[in-house]
């Protein structure tokens, strides 16, 4: 640990928590003790042991996230040499492109290599189209840490920037992470893995709510920022630079595991080198889509850490500091969760269905005890990952993974795995219903033995206490179980191959259909191969149609070729219209793509357009905000927009600037613009509102709110305060 690395530590009244949810904790697990049924030792210990783990990890979880770093990034000095890894095995050429442009459009010099183990000559042909260099292998001994290596023997930068194939990095990437190396014994910089397809597995975004969690949001936002502050975040395979000497130490990335990653990192650690966690988001990739490449990943990262844990000792290896054993022990152990949990769901199937209780007796005394230390577990596991921490939807994650990361520990025994990798892109699997088939076994036995249970009962072998405490746990295994197989259900029946972000985007069209009619409105749901436009339109609009226009972005207008694929009808009083147009690009321009492709890809763009959150609301937060006292800001609705045309200081004589407005339920409501450009604020402003239904004029005065960055430039939101609206 650096001790002069600033943290930010659990507050006081999480801390007096923390220390009542122990005290609860021993007072419960001495009771239970002595509640062993003495006709069924191996099913009462069995449990027991189970409850212990998991008292076992919430302490090392408690130790990991006490003290969370605080990391500024120093100001980069200039004359660092630094390549740039991409990697890439089987992942599509059109993924591959965007991670590639956005590579090579970092600020910063440096080289960029493409590391191809598939040796496809239309790999090596996008590497050359783009001016990137390239380098295959004759094979593909050790998977992705032999490329890496192959790679370093090819290479000469004193930084290596590492990225998976859909991994686009930000522009500013190497701007904020080279500065940590001017402290000699940094060996590696982390930053967190996000990703750009929030309809993927393990987003849990709903509709119409600010939230964007993803079921790795507390290790990349709360546990590694406690792990960097005892000096063992780790290398996460993607999104890191690490110095090139410091590998030389230790022969290279690591071989002889699945996962490279962490075990590059306890080699590092283990030679008394630092890490660092930055955790800033500067890269943006692809998360797995369906419930097959979810689980796919997660069994790999699972049998990683079982082969890291027996070839390095982790707790008992000599040259890591306690509390490091501390943090890798706990990385390496969570996958035994499976099995714990898999105890879980099948206790209250053995009791209902046998008769068979793991307890001596239940009735007052045990909810005495159980209840305070279930409820505790939980508030505690809420408060120290500061809001990131959804227990409820966690535990539905819980219970999709169990099989999975029970079946990844057996790799413990096993010397030698193939590396898999995880599947790119968004079609459905086959495959989901095996590795959902676990799922369905805890959906069935949970809701037969309810009623095998109550038979048990009428025939008087369960007590009443007994059946209602195993239903009411059944009946929960159940709901999880539901749950996530409608979730995963729902998830696989996404169809497009390209995740479209919900982005609103002035644009202007040139519909021609005989007679060229220019039209402004928003583009939205757009990706690299299509859009949804938005606008008041000519009644000759059809399918088929040709299109061109451009659409409007900080960085400069688009120009786009296209062809309208959909009709999108919308219904008033006066009867049915069309609302928007699906339309398909033909880019006749690669430089053009490339421009959209810098600014949706390697941005968190949308999560700031649409406020989208990853945390919630604690119970002390909610405690906090019933007491406090103050105007709430006036709502604005920023789920609508519209195109706009806008002049400052009554100037008509210079081009109008092109934004976005938001749209109010009334004319005196409160709006949001987003332009391109900066304003003068409290200064007048008219605009022309392009609306799906007409034209209408409308002024106010400005105020700024925020500013939002993109891949390079920026976005400027100011709120306005209507004068007059009307329309023409």
């Amino acid at each position: 640990m650096s001790q002069t690395t600033p943290y930010q530590s659990l507050e006081l009244r999480r801390v007096v928590l923390v220390f009542i949810y122990l005290t609860i904790a021993v007072w419960y697990f001495s009771w239970r003790l002595g509640t062993f049924n003495p006709d069924a030792l191996t099913f009462s210990i069995s449990l027991y042991s189970a409850e212990v783990y998991g008292f076992f990890a919430t302490l090392m979880h408690i130790f990991m996230t006490w003290r969370l770093s605080i990391r500024r990034p120093p100001p980069v000095p200039e004359g660092q040499s630094v390549d740039v890894f991409v990697t890439t095995i089987n992942e599509p050429v059109t993924i591959l492109r965007r991670t590639l442009v956005n590579a090579i459009g970092m600020h910063y010099p440096h080289r960029t290599w493409l590391l191809d183990d598939s040796r496809r000559p239309e790999v090596e042909a996008l590497a050359r189209d783009l001016g990137c260099n390239y380098l295959a292998r004759a094979d593909n001994k050790n998977a992705k840490a032999g490329n890496l290596n192959h790679a370093l023997e090819h290479s000469t930068g004193d930084f290596i920037a590492v990225f998976d194939a859909d991994h686009a990095p930000n522009r500013n990437f190497l701007l904020r992470t080279l500065g940590y190396f001017q402290d000699d014994t940094v060996a590696l910089v982390q930053t967190p893995q996000d990703f750009y397809n929030l309809d993927s597995f393990q987003h849990h975004k709903k509709k119409n709510k600010a939230l964007a969690w993803h079921e790795q949001s507390v290790f990349f936002r709360v546990i590694q920022r406690g792990k960097d502050y005892w000096n063992a975040a780790f290398f996460c395979g993607s999104c890191a630079v690490i110095r090139r000497s410091a590998l030389q130490t230790i022969g290279g990335f690591a071989i002889g595991t699945v996962t490279e990653d962490l075990h590059t990192s306890i080699k590092l650690h283990k030679q008394g080198f630092q890490s660092v966690y930055h955790a800033e988001s500067l890269a943006f990739g692809l998360a797995p889509a369906s419930v097959v490449s979810f689980l796919k990943q997660r069994i790999r990262w699972g049998q990683g850490a079982m082969q890291v844990w027996r070839q390095e000792g982790v707790f008992f290896c000599r040259g890591l500091t306690m509390a490091q054993r501390i943090n890798y022990l706990a990385s390496s152990i969570t996958y035994f969760d499976g099995w714990q949990k898999g105890l879980f769901y099948m206790t209250p199937v053995i009791a209902l269905t046998t008769g068979i209780m793991p307890l001596n007796t239940i009735g007052s005394e045990f909810f005495l005890h159980f209840i305070p230390y279930f409820l505790l577990t939980f508030w505690v596991f809420e408060e120290v990952n500061r809001g990131y921490g959804r227990s409820i939807v966690i535990e539905q994650y819980n219970m999709v993974r169990f099989a999975a990361m029970a079946w990844s520990t057996l790799a413990f025994f096993r010397k030698a795995l193939p590396f898999s990798v995880t599947p790119k892109g968004t079609a459905p699997s086959p495959q989901s219903l095996l590795y959902m088939a676990p799922q369905r076994i805890i959906l069935v036995l949970n809701f037969v033995a309810i009623f095998v249970g109550a038979v048990l009962y009428h025939y008087e072998i369960m007590p009443l206490t007994s059946l209602l405490a195993c239903t009411v746990w059944a009946t929960v295994n159940f709901l999880l179980a539901a749950s996530m197989l409608i979730f995963s259900k729902v998830k696989s029946s996404f169809k497009r191959e390209e995740y479209r972000f919900p982005i609103p985007l002035p644009a202007k069209l040139l519909l021609n259909n005989g007679t060229p009619t220019e039209v402004y409105g928003i583009v939205d749901d757009i990706s690299a191969t299509g859009f949804r436009f938005y606008a008041s339109f000519p009644e000759t609009v059809q399918l088929g149609q040709t299109i061109k226009g451009q659409i409007f972005l900080p960085e400069g207008p688009v120009d786009l070729h296209g062809e309208i694929k959909a009709l999108i009808p919308g219904t008033t009083e006066n009867g049915s219209y069309v609302k928007a147009i699906g339309c398909s690009f033909k880019w006749d321009n690669r430089q053009e793509e490339e421009k959209l492709d810098l600014f949706l890809y390697g941005t968190d763009v949308e999560r700031q357009i649409h406020g989208l959150q990853e945390t919630i609301l604690t119970p002390f937060d909610h405690i906090a905000t019933a007491g406090s006292n103050g105007n709430p800001e006036p709502h604005v609705d920023k789920s609508h927009w519209a195109a706009m045309l806008y002049s400052q200081n009554g100037n008509t004589k210079n081009k109008p600037g092109v934004g976005l407005i938001s749209i109010s339920n009334g004319s005196d409501g409160p709006r949001q613009m987003l332009v391109f450009t900066p304003l003068e604020e409290n200064t007048p402003v008219k605009l022309d509102i392009h609306s799906r239904s007409d034209v209408s004029e409308l002024s106010g005065t400005i105020h700024m709110n925020k500013k939002m960055n993109t891949s390079a430039l920026s976005i400027f939101c100011y709120d306005l305060t209507p004068e007059r609206e009307s329309s023409s």
